[in-house]
């Protein structure tokens, strides 16, 4: 896929690594009902879907008031992040097309950055290991900005980084409610296709761009 036929000029592009750069968003489906079995709770049947669209700190409170547990914030990350670790550093692959797409964007002098919920320790890793880290100038996590993908602060905040124009930037989501946010803040957006993302048709019509691979 080549850019120049999304904006000829570009000259930033701000991406989300979960279902967008990498095939890993399986890892999330299980995750937060695994945190809960390792505490001794079982899973009520609503609890991942009350998680989907928050942060890993978000979902950390949301968790600690609702079973009134002992564990900090902090602690209760620790313990999400310790879950998932592993996939980062030993398993998680880019999805098709994505380095050559990358490569593509280096070549053109396009500054691109990452924007994620995922701690980046655990991004940093899965970079590094598959060669990709040198594509990106910096990783902002929803953690760092202290607000979900609900908000725009993370592409906001990204963009100020890479000082590229908003017309001239665009934001790659696999998540129909955080590519909302993007465009809502008046960013030129990409959706990803993944099997995560359930409405996938309202992405489509959403976005302004809309891929099925990076191919």
């Amino acid at each position: 896929m080549n850019y120049k036929t999304l904006i000829p000029d570009l000259q930033g592009a701000i991406f989300d690594f979960d279902g967008t750069l990498f095939d890993s968003m399986y890892l999330w489906d299980n995750v937060a009902n695994d945190s809960l079995c390792v505490l001794g709770i079982a899973p009520p049947s609503d609890y991942r879907s009350a998680l989907r669209n928050l942060s890993v700190p978000q979902a950390a409170e949301y968790t600690i008031k609702r079973f009134e547990l002992s564990l900090s914030t902090k602690e209760f990350v620790a313990l999400i992040n310790s879950l998932v670790e592993h996939y980062y550093f030993d398993e998680i692959m880019p999805k098709e097309g994505v380095s050559e797409f990358l490569q593509n964007l280096l070549d053109n002098n396009v500054k691109t950055c990452i924007a994620t919920a995922t701690d980046k320790h655990l991004v940093e890793a899965a970079l590094k290991r598959c060669g990709l880290k040198h594509f990106f100038s910096e990783i902002f996590t929803c953690s760092m900005v202290g607000v979900p993908k609900d908000n725009p602060k993370i592409f906001e905040t990204a963009l100020a980084f890479l000082k590229c124009p908003k017309e001239k930037t665009l934001v790659f989501e696999d998540s129909l409610y955080a590519l909302k946010t993007a465009k809502r803040a008046g960013f030129k957006t990409v959706g990803i296709c993944d099997n995560a993302e359930k409405n996938q048709q309202e992405l489509k019509s959403t976005a302004d761009f809309y891929f099925q691979s990076f191919k």
